[in-house]
């Protein structure tokens, strides 16, 4: 018994510290941004004395952040949407329909969710550049959507997999086809699945850098995450300028984190039980 407490304790104890050690750059965030540049040199890591709104007032002042905090909500939404509806009929199609080729294709697939981005930047930029679409957001989001596509065909494939086959067999005998049966059928008990793999989606693409930096070298069509990075170069001097600019990008997704968190709890236990 005293084995199983002192693991326990040790166990709490461990938890503790990770959520201190996830909690405190947020923390050291905030509290920063809501300084003065000289009470950030004195005092780092307290409380601000007196709270100032000035560094947000500065954020969006010294650079058109408003434009590109619209941009990256464009470019995320768009590449959201497009990504999940075009992964709920492939997961439907290889889960569901009988097709030649179906496992072959699957298989192809799969492989794919392990090809680092980075590693298809110069060909996706020669193809993009081809077509002339650099410098646009249509480029960013046909990007996105590729990258996202295999890991979240996968997922949806593997959720409906779980779907008794028979839910199916009566709908036909109702005289549901295909076609009706995932509207009213899977799509419904799809929802704690798509919203989980949407919610990855959402967060990958309001974070990314590297692709958005490449193909949208416009100032107005820049996302907040290159927008802040270049914004850094600026106001390396005052921190607190840079923490409210890291603030108003982390916002929008602690929002949705706390509105979602129960599908994707849901997603993430879906077809994890198998009756």
């Amino acid at each position: 018994m005293k084995r199983k407490r002192g693991g326990g304790t040790a166990s709490q104890l461990l938890m503790i510290l990770l959520v201190v050690i996830i909690i405190f750059p947020l923390y050291f965030m905030t509290v920063n941004s809501f300084k003065t540049h000289e009470e950030y040199v004195n005092n780092m890591i307290g409380v601000p004395r007196t709270f100032t709104l000035q560094n947000y007032v500065e954020a969006f002042q010294g650079k058109p952040f408003g434009q590109w905090f619209f941009n990256s909500l464009i470019l995320t939404l768009a590449a959201a949407l497009v990504t999940g509806a075009i992964a709920l009929l492939a997961g439907y199609a290889f889960a569901k329909m009988k097709f030649k080729g179906r496992e072959l294709l699957f298989g192809m697939i799969v492989p794919l969710m392990s090809v680092p981005p980075v590693a298809m930047i110069i060909p996706q930029f020669r193809i993009i550049k081809i077509m002339g679409l650099v410098n646009t957001r249509v480029s960013v989001i046909l990007i996105y959507v590729g990258i996202m596509l295999p890991m979240t065909v996968y997922l949806m494939r593997n959720f409906m997999k779980t779907v008794p086959d028979s839910l199916l067999d009566a709908a036909k005998i109702d005289g549901c086809n295909s076609r009706k049966a995932l509207l009213f059928i899977m799509v419904p008990l799809s929802v704690p699945a798509l919203i989980t793999s949407s919610l990855v989606n959402i967060v990958w693409v309001w974070n990314e850098l590297l692709i958005s930096l490449v193909f949208l070298q416009k100032e107005s069509l820049r996302t907040l995450m290159v927008g802040i990075t270049l914004f850094k170069g600026r106001f390396t001097l005052n921190i607190p300028v840079i923490m409210a600019g890291l603030v108003i990008a982390t916002v929008p997704i602690v929002v949705i984190y706390i509105f979602a968190q129960k599908y994707l709890v849901e997603g993430m236990l879906a077809g994890s039980v198998k009756e």
